[in-house]
């Protein structure tokens, strides 16, 4: 169950395409049906926020900071997030179509049984994140810091994991049929099995 911060402003109904959040500071603001469709801009700050059915789709964002904000039924169509933080946020019932995170801390985040099949997070900091039960099929996890996130049950097919710290990962319980890894994972995730690999 998600834990809804109190919420003092409300933004609804507002069409805010195509505009440029740079500089922004909103705390404790419930956005409700806010039409964010590519939307830019640079160092704005959400802080306990509340996004209820808000559309990001083809947003450019670079270092904006959504902390402890929650995000419910958004829709991330194509959005691109650079070196964004994100700590401690969570989504439920979001849309992450094509979505593309190049760095960044999401830290904490809760994302279970977030759809983010054919995503593509690159170099992100996603330590003691809830990842359990992703959909995350054919999804590039590359480069990230996954250590002491809950991957259970975790949907990786063919998703391309290389480079990603995968030392919380029980291959017993994730589905990984396809997933590329390289030869140090590989020989971690066998390892976790029982597997008594020599190094020769």
């Amino acid at each position: 169950m998600m834990r809804l911060p109190a919420t003092e402003i409300t933004v609804a109904h507002e069409d805010w395409y195509a505009r440029d959040l740079s500089g922004e500071d909103h705390m404790a603001t419930l956005f409700t049906d806010v039409d964010l469709t590519e939307a830019s801009g640079t160092g704005a700050t959400f802080d306990s926020c509340v996004f209820r059915g808000v559309r990001f789709n083809s947003a450019h964002l670079t270092e904006l900071a959504f902390t402890s904000c929650v995000f419910d039924a958004c829709v991330f169509f194509d959005a691109t997030l650079e070196r964004c933080k994100l700590v401690g946020s969570q989504f439920a019932h979001c849309r992450f179509d094509l979505l593309t995170v190049d760095g960044g801390n999401w830290s904490f985040a809760n994302l279970h049984r977030a759809a983010l099949a054919g995503t593509r997070f690159d170099g992100v900091r996603l330590r003691e994140a809830d990842l359990s039960e992703i959909q995350a099929s054919g999804a590039r996890l590359t480069g990230c810091d996954l250590s002491a996130a809950d991957l259970d049950r975790a949907d990786l097919t063919n998703a391309d994991l290389r480079g990603s710290d995968l030392s919380a990962l029980d291959p017993l319980t994730a589905t990984l049929t396809g997933a590329v890894v390289g030869e140090a994972q590989a020989i971690l995730l066998a390892e976790a099995l029982g597997v008594v690999v020599h190094r020769d």
